[in-house]
């Protein structure tokens, strides 16, 4: 190693600008972007599937009714909440990198096979491929989760963690502006597969060469930053690399008042975010006479402006966290009332548009979806403070019950919204979303909290709140950038 020739006994550690867990991230970030414009790409190619004189009639159609359609639609979410707790578990016991490297190559490899697959079986067989995509990308959340547990510094986590989620806004948004075209061209709507199959099979690659499950199993990091990493999360609470990992403490997590309050926080956010994505373009067309979904930029737009709000929200929170101006339980409720109670408010706004502030109304869509990008600050990040031993496990718990709450959702919808081109009813289910929000929230600030809870570590006798790390360490640590990146 490279040591430093001065006579003080401490120096300070500096790692690389870049180094191996934003490469980690970068990854992450591609792989749910990947993941998530394989989620979309149905929902956008089906129009062609069905209509192909509104895209290329030069590929097959397919004459579906509208209960055939729903059920090819809801089919993926169907396998996707049956591995949502079983991939805590194996994230693990595996490790976050097979789990998520078998989420893609399983979702990659079905993509491939959809449009061969939908002209050799029809539905059926379509809806048992999307079933298996579910299945796939159940995974995938609970993977990421274990993997920013081992790989993020305590001071580090919400930025890195919102940087990863932000893949799916990416992913999302990308499908979207571009299906159209997609379908259109020569390639037609079987593209709308094959591209984003191909694109995730080329991730698994790069994933397989220069992803990892831990900075210790790693090779290619420096000394300096799995130094920095490692003492972050020893100092925090210890973390247990062994194989042969502790037993998850059920009893313990579903008596945690903190855990509980994240599941209804969780549940409560995918109400009103479930609630917009299924029902605003109904409502839009239906009683502001403006069609959302026949625009692809229009229907981007919320995605894009998420994805942005979030990448500039990143560096706010480190500020705060890496300058310990506000505890991180602060800084977590901070970011998810901001997450949670603006759109509140913005949604139940929504509900008293006229047909002649269609402009506004669409402006109000798209801060509404965005600003809830701040949750990845908030409680999306809260499951990897309480337990860094147990994370993918406790996510694979609220991501369940919150699915739960995304298809609860609509049957409410479709119970109180007789008439589509009523607004009172619709007011009705604005406020119900805006109440459950608003609930949520405020369970979140009088009862949540970033500290580690006992159970995370049995031999952990004490909570411990996370604090930023101030890194010191001994004299044969490199002081110079240059220095740590050629440490070995």
């Amino acid at each position: 190693m490279v040591t430093n020739g001065r006579s003080s006994s401490v120096t300070k550690l500096l790692p690389p600008t870049f180094g191996r867990r934003h490469l980690q991230c970068l990854l992450m970030f591609l792989g749910f972007a990947a993941a998530f414009a394989m989620r979309v790409n149905l929902s956008v190619a089906i129009v062609a599937m069905m209509d192909s004189k509104a895209a290329n009639p030069n590929f097959r159609e397919y004459h579906w009714t509208e209960k055939t359609k729903s059920r090819i639609l809801s089919s993926f979410f169907c396998g996707y909440i049956c591995t949502q707790i079983p991939g805590g578990i194996l994230a693990r016991r595996f490790g976050g990198k097979v789990m998520l490297l078998s989420s893609i190559s399983i979702s990659s490899v079905m993509a491939l096979l959809t449009p061969i697959g939908v002209d050799f079986g029809g539905w059926k067989l379509l809806c048992f491929m999307r079933f298996l995509q579910g299945i796939g990308q159940g995974v995938t959340v609970p993977s990421m989760h274990t993997l920013l547990a081992k790989w993020s510094p305590v001071q580090e986590r919400g930025s890195l963690a919102t940087y990863s989620y932000s893949g799916s806004q990416f992913g999302t948004v990308i499908m979207l502006a571009t299906s159209g075209l997609l379908a259109s061209s020569s390639l037609g709507w079987p593209s709308i597969f094959y591209i984003p199959g191909g694109l995730g099979l080329i991730w698994v690659v790069a994933w397989i060469v220069w992803g990892a499950s831990s900075p210790s199993e790693c090779t290619k990091i420096g000394a300096a930053e799995r130094a920095l990493i490692e003492s972050s999360l020893r100092d925090s609470v210890k973390q247990d690399d062994d194989k042969s990992t502790l037993p998850v403490p059920w009893k313990k997590i579903f008596l945690s008042r903190p855990f509980l309050v994240l599941l209804v926080t969780h549940c409560s956010s995918t109400w009103c975010f479930w609630t917009l994505l299924t029902q605003i373009p109904t409502y839009m067309k239906s009683v502001l006479a403006m069609d959302i979904k026949s625009n692809a930029l229009l229907s981007a737009l919320p995605y894009f402006a998420m994805l942005v709000l979030g990448l500039a929200c990143c560096p706010l929170s480190d500020y705060i966290e890496k300058g310990n101006r506000l505890s991180v339980t602060t800084s977590r409720k901070l970011f998810n009332s901001i997450g949670q109670w603006v759109p509140m408010v913005t949604l139940i706004w929504l509900g008293y548009m006229t047909r002649d502030q269609a402009d506004l109304a669409v402006v109000l869509l798209t801060f509404t979806v965005g600003i809830s990008t701040t949750l990845h600050l908030g409680f999306q990040v809260n499951h990897i403070d309480l337990a860094p031993n147990f994370a993918g496990t406790l996510v694979s718990l609220t991501n369940c019950a919150a699915n739960v709450s995304s298809i609860i959702a609509p049957l409410v919808v479709g119970y109180i919204v007789t008439d589509t081109s009523n607004p009172i009813q619709w007011r009705k289910i604005f406020f119900i979303a805006g109440g459950i929000n608003f609930f949520g929230n405020l369970l979140f600030i009088l009862f949540g909290s970033a500290k580690v809870q006992p159970w995370n570590d049995e031999k952990v006798g004490k909570n411990h709140e996370i604090k930023p790390l101030k890194v010191e360490m001994t004299s044969d640590v490199p002081i110079t950038r240059r220095e740590s990146q050629l440490a070995v």
